[in-house]
């Protein structure tokens, strides 16, 4: 693992220093955490800007394109396949 000094603003440090106290976790993990779903969100923006496909998304969330579409749900982004495209997936599945 890596390791990185920075400086926070005290408006910064008072919310990881918070949302540790909240969580029951150490400034390190919740500053982490933080990192990830800034990356998630940003990578998700790019994404419903049309900059990403979904299969890039999926890349760089290190996730497979059925989780982010899962993902993508989650946050009320609607599935970019159509229904008659699943139904096609599930029954090229059913086959196998």
């Amino acid at each position: 693992m890596a390791v990185i000094s920075l400086r926070l603003k005290d408006r910064d440090f008072k919310r990881v220093n918070e949302l540790s106290k909240i969580e029951h976790k150490d400034k390190s993990t919740v500053a982490r955490e933080l990192i990830e779903h800034g990356w998630e969100f940003l990578m998700i923006k790019l994404y419903r800007e049309g900059k990403l496909s979904l299969s890039t998304l999926a890349a760089k969330l290190e996730l497979s394109v059925s989780e982010t579409i899962d993902l993508l749900s989650e946050f009320g982004i609607e599935s970019p396949i159509e229904y008659d495209d699943y139904l096609k997936g599930f029954e090229v599945f059913k086959k196998k």
